[in-house]
């Protein structure tokens, strides 16, 4: 497995668009196997806004959050066995190949889940399109570079991680535009089919990677690929460039096999994992896939009753994500990765401090319950009705006995009824013109967590969304970066396995307020790690990282550059 992804500048992305008149067949193939990359930012988008009549159709899945937390996570338990597996897979069958698994798996996982009967079934399907993602965040990326002219390779390769963060912000527009469709979740869990199925037919006609062909002897088939992607000034001394590379490799794997143990006794090799893997680990333990799979139910949590409000109001975390993918490669190279990193921590820390006083001013000002409301509707919560002291409880208590809130008519925020949560008092309370909650409760307050969410997004998208990407890239040495990046990889995808399978639990166990809380000590842990762990790799040459790694020099003052090393 080859690891290391190339950075893209302004000035690549100006090439590019000189590129698609000039040359239009390099971006043919990026674009269709950027599809994946779509794929990867759909499926694990989509169940985000699914999930929300996922639990109106299976009462099971309504009462229990470690089944909604399995709906979402086993996905991402499977992208951990594909990435793995995924590895294997692209040196033994090529990248074509792989790409071309991975859209099977994305089509059966689909049509799984649209026709699923129960949440076991559901989970199922789940785990297919999970091994799909982890395969496609693997292949697609891989085949790209591999298949791209030098000179713009990192704006091609960036163009797949914008249609991962285009195809979550597609997930919401679809989840939207089906929320009145008859079967809603499954059309929205379905629709991804579509794409697979395009890509697996573009697939069909475009040629594997030339760097694979060499790898297996296969020269001729490779330099037919390469004299379609270079001038023809350029493409011999390509192929000659990809000769000695592949040819070097070789002998590198042939003469000298890596160990887990050789790689912890190696200094440089150590420290660099020490900080890459760091990095990923504090981009997940802040706290980004809860907002990107579970935003419509914190907007609800937030005092948002509707699930199209919901949906809506999520469509604002999506687009920032997807925009910071953009921002990013426009600061990344002009403001430094340390930096970067930095001030996107520093930016989470405040914006989820901003999320826990309004989630904590939301569980303690929440509308009281009315026994004359409640009454009304002659269904009251069982535990209500055996309260001792019942002018004591308020929406968050009626939440927490697993009832639901029906607001008062005429204002949200005045007393309401706490029913039994079932359909029959739902359908009573709607009827009647209310607002019906079983997830957060009304408050004045519920606009700054939707303030507080864009704020987080802002800042974490175009620094800890890219920075841990970028440097793990760049700091390990050559022969290691395959298995460095990979063990990188593994642990971006483990740490986003616990923090999405434990969110709803601790939302529950401690409330939404103390968990973003937890979420914002992470961060502010974060920044300190930052500063003494990872090293400022901007237009640095792999030597000098190396060097960096080997002094283990910790420069507090990263706002200034290193000076060269003298020279002998």
């Amino acid at each position: 497995m080859e690891g290391g992804v190339p950075e893209a500048d302004v000035s690549a992305f100006r090439e590019c668009l000189s590129l698609s008149w000039k040359n239009p067949y390099i971006l043919r193939l990026a674009f269709s196997a950027g599809i994946g990359g779509l794929l990867f930012g759909y499926d694990t988008g989509v169940i985000s806004g699914a999930l929300l009549y996922i639990r109106d159709d299976f009462k099971d899945v309504e009462r229990k959050t470690w089944l909604q937390e399995a709906i979402v996570s086993t996905a991402i338990a499977g992208a951990i066995i594909g990435a793995a597996v995924g590895g294997w897979m692209n040196d033994r069958f090529g990248r074509r190949k792989s790409i071309l698994l991975a859209d099977t798996l994305f089509l059966v996982g689909s049509v799984i889940m649209a026709a699923a009967s129960s949440p076991a079934i559901l989970i199922v399907g789940r785990v297919f399109v999970g091994l799909g993602v982890g395969m496609a965040s693997m292949a697609s990326p891989l085949y790209i570079s591999e298949t791209s002219p030098t000179r713009v390779r990192g704006a091609l390769v960036a163009l797949n991680s914008f249609l991962i963060t285009g195809g979550q912000f597609l997930s919401y527009l679809i989840n939207l535009a089906f929320t009145k469709a008859p079967g809603t979740w499954r059309w929205m869990l379905g629709v991804a089919a579509l794409p697979a199925v395009i890509q697996s037919v573009l697939m069909f006609t475009l040629p594997e990677s030339p760097r694979w062909l060499f790898r297996k002897g296969r020269e001729e088939e490779a330099k037919v690929i390469l004299r379609k992607i270079y001038p023809s000034s350029d493409v011999e001394s390509e192929i000659q460039a990809l000769r000695d590379s592949v040819a070097l490799e070789m002998k590198e794997v042939a003469s000298d096999k890596i160990s887990i143990i050789k790689l912890l006794k190696t200094k440089t090799v150590r420290r660099g994992l020490c900080a890459g893997m760091g990095l990923q680990f504090f981009q997940q333990f802040t706290g980004i896939n809860t907002v990107m799979y579970y935003s419509p139910t914190i907007v609800q949590l937030a005092g948002f009753a509707s699930n199209r409000t919901a949906l809506l109001l999520s469509l604002i975390t999506s687009g920032l994500n997807a925009f910071g993918s953009i921002v990013s490669i426009y600061f990344i190279d002009k403001t430094g990765r340390k930096k970067l990193a930095l001030l996107s921590l520093f930016g989470c820390v405040l914006s989820l401090a901003l999320l826990t006083a309004t989630f904590r001013q939301t569980e303690t000002h929440s509308p009281m319950i009315s026994s004359v409301e409640t009454s009304y509707f002659n269904n009251t919560c069982s535990d209500f009705s055996k309260a001792v002291n019942p002018i004591e409880w308020d929406c968050m208590k009626c939440l927490k006995a697993e009832c639901g809130f029906c607001a008062s008519g005429s204002n949200k925020l005045l007393p309401g009824a706490c029913l039994s949560s079932n359909d029959a008092p739902k359908a009573l309370c709607l009827k009647d013109h209310r607002a019906w909650y079983t997830k957060g409760c009304p408050s004045k307050m519920g606009w700054l967590a939707i303030v507080g969410l864009a704020l987080y997004i802002i800042f974490f998208s175009p620094g800890m969304g890219t920075v841990p990407w970028v440097v793990n890239s760049e700091i390990y040495p050559l022969r290691y970066r395959g298995i460095c990046g990979g063990i990188a990889s593994t642990t971006c995808w483990v740490s986003n396995l616990v923090v999405s399978q434990t969110f709803l639990t601790l939302t529950v166990a401690i409330g939404t307020a103390w968990t973003f809380m937890l979420f914002g000590v992470v961060a502010l842990v974060g920044i300190f790690f930052v500063l003494i762990f990872v090293p400022e790799t901007k237009g640095v040459p792999m030597e000098e990282v190396e060097q960096m790694l080997e002094e283990r020099a910790v420069n507090l003052k990263f706002w200034q550059r290193r000076s060269a090393p003298q020279k002998g």
